[in-house]
C-alpha cells in the first residue's frame, strides 16, 4: 500500500512510540526528536514516488492523441511507464522492498543524530521500524473505513476534498489513532 502524505506524522509517530516500547532502544532526545527523524525519511520517499508520478503523468499527457487512438488502457499504461523510469527516480514500487529500505535509512539517521542507542543488533531496530510501518499500513484501510463511517453519520452533509472535510476527517482520524492505541 502506498503511504500518503497525511499518514507520515502518524506512521513516524508510531515508529518512535514502538521503538520507546521495544525496551532495546534508549533515547537520547525522546520521541519527538525520533518521530521528526522518521518524518523526514518518510517525506523524502513520498516526495521521490510523487515526482515520479509527476513526470509519468506528463508523459501521458504528451502522447495523450496516440493514447486515445490506440485505445490504451491508461492506468496500466501509467504503470509500465511508472515501473520503467522508477529506478531512473530512485523509487523502489515493491512495498516489502519499499519499506525495508525505508527502515534502514531511518535506522541510519536515527544513528547518524545519535537519537538512539542500543546494545541488539541493528537488523532487530530495522525490524521494529519495519513492523511498525507493515502494521500501520495494514491498520489504515480499517481506519479509513471508520472514519468515513462516522461522517457519513453526520447530519450534515461533508463533501470530499473541500477544507471541512479534510479538517474533520484529521480529526476523527487522529481520534480513532488514539482509540486504538497507534499514537
Amino acid at each position: 500500500m502506498k503511504i500518503s502524505l497525511k499518514a507520515i506524522p502518524h506512521i513516524s509517530n508510531k515508529i518512535a512510540v514502538d521503538l520507546n516500547r521495544s525496551g532495546v532502544v534508549t533515547m537520547t532526545r525522546g520521541l519527538e526528536a525520533i518521530s521528526q527523524e522518521a518524518q523526514k525519511v518518510l517525506m523524502e520517499n513520498v516526495k521521490q514516488e510523487m515526482t515520479l508520478e509527476e513526470k509519468v503523468e506528463e508523459i501521458c499527457q504528451e502522447n495523450e492523441e496516440q493514447i486515445e487512438f490506440n485505445l490504451v488502457d491508461e492506468r496500466q499504461l501509467f504503470f509500465m511507464i511508472k515501473k520503467k523510469l522508477a529506478p531512473e527516480f530512485g523509487v523502489i514500487l515493491n512495498y516489502e522492498e519499499r519499506y525495508s529500505d525505508i527502515s534502514h535509512k531511518i535506522l541510519d539517521e536515527l544513528y547518524e543524530e545519535d537519537l538512539i542507542h542500543f546494545d541488539v543488533t541493528e537488523n532487530r531496530i530495522k525490524n521494529i521500524i519495519y513492523n511498525s510501518i507493515t502494521g500501520f499500513m495494514a491498520q489504515t484501510s480499517e481506519i479509513d473505513d471508520a472514519v468515513m463511517d462516522k461522517i457519513r453519520s453526520y447530519k450534515k452533509r461533508y463533501i470530499p476534498g473541500t477544507d471541512e472535510f479534510d479538517i474533520l476527517y484529521e480529526k476523527l482520524y487522529k481520534e480513532e489513532m488514539i482509540k486504538r492505541g497507534m499514537e
